[in-house]
């Protein structure tokens, strides 16, 4: 889908809008449901949002699908997390055997399940000495997410990758300012000083790649891994196709950071599923203005937590599809 850098950068620059007519049309069936209206709160709001981006009055999920993107990171020789690097490949192999937490989310949620390893045995570059990937290696990343969301209707993304809320981290403060020190957070469990030597790290990857930052692929390059490129990938290849997308996480969040930063309207057809307990997802979802459905003390990634959101989901789609009218039911309006 990205042919090329200014390609992607091209898509950015001119992204589609929601079906303006569809979501007035959900909006007055709302009005017409046998309830006071505003009665059912973030549910009526999460209908009328569906039916913009789906084009229809009606939304409905026939083709939910969950996407987890793996990639590895060099920046995890710095000691920025708990666990060592062979745990993303052990995780991917536990994905397809069903065993993760995701693998059973996912299932209640109705949702498809595909699980997409970026080159588990090519770390990136450490950023603290040098940029994370090459420019291709970037957009083949990019177009792994893009070419992974088939034909869905509403779109789930997660991720798997040891070291990546640093990268997170970085791409937070590259975006959107701020001392990294409030941006990182203990991750996979790190110590007191694991998240000194996280925060350090931020700070010399910002300093390594100062004055370089200008555009969203470059932040994404320098400072980001494959897994979250790909997520910014799937995301705005859904925007293109006019596909609503749940966020996870802190993680899967920050890669909507640097699009965000110079294109503000990207965030229009998302929906943040969760607040994490990672600390800087609170701050990050304040600077996307994006509202969390939900708040369960998550912190696992995967996916999980967007995954959860989705059952609430259903639950508005079917209330604003279900229910009946006023006048159908023979009751009168007031």
């Amino acid at each position: 889908m990205f042919e090329s850098v200014a390609a992607f950068e091209a898509l950015l620059a001119g992204l589609p809008a929601r079906d303006d007519a569809a979501r007035d049309a959900a909006l007055a069936r709302q009005g017409q449901l046998t309830k006071p209206p505003g009665s059912l709160g973030r549910l009526e709001e999460i209908a009328i949002f569906l039916a913009g981006w789906q084009g229809r009055e009606r939304p409905a999920i026939e083709r939910g699908r969950a996407i987890v993107f793996a990639g590895n990171h060099g920046v995890v020789a710095r000691g920025v997390s708990a666990f060592p690097q062979a745990v993303t490949a052990q995780m991917v192999a536990n994905f397809a055997a069903g065993g993760a937490a995701i693998n059973a989310l996912a299932g209640a949620a109705g949702l498809s399940l595909a699980v997409v390893p970026l080159d588990l045995d090519r770390p990136t570059v450490d950023f603290t000495t040098g940029a994370a990937m090459d420019e291709a290696e970037c957009l083949a990343a990019l177009n792994a997410g893009a070419g992974a969301i088939g034909d869905a209707d509403l779109l789930v993304l997660g991720e798997m990758g040891i070291g990546n809320s640093t990268a997170a981290a970085a791409l937070c403060a590259a975006s959107f300012g701020g001392d990294p020190r409030d941006w990182v957070g203990p991750g996979t469990g790190v110590d007191p000083d694991g998240l000194s030597r996280k925060a350090e790290t931020v700070a010399f990857g910002l300093a390594a790649h100062a004055g370089a930052l200008t555009s969203p692929f470059e932040i994404l390059r320098r400072l980001g891994g494959r897994e979250i490129a790909a997520i910014a990938g799937a995301i705005v290849a859904a925007r293109v196709a006019r596909v609503p997308v749940v966020l996870d996480g802190f993680i899967c969040s920050s890669a909507v950071a640097p699009l965000a930063a110079h294109h503000p309207a990207i965030v229009g057809h998302l929906i943040a599923g969760h607040c994490s307990a990672e600390p800087g997802h609170r701050r990050l979802l304040r600077r996307l203005r994006l509202d969390p459905l939900l708040s369960l003390g998550m912190r696992l990634g995967e996916g999980s937590g967007a995954a959860v959101a989705v059952t609430m989901i259903r639950a508005a789609l079917a209330a604003h599809d279900r229910m009946a009218t006023f006048a159908e039911a023979g009751v009168s309006a007031g």
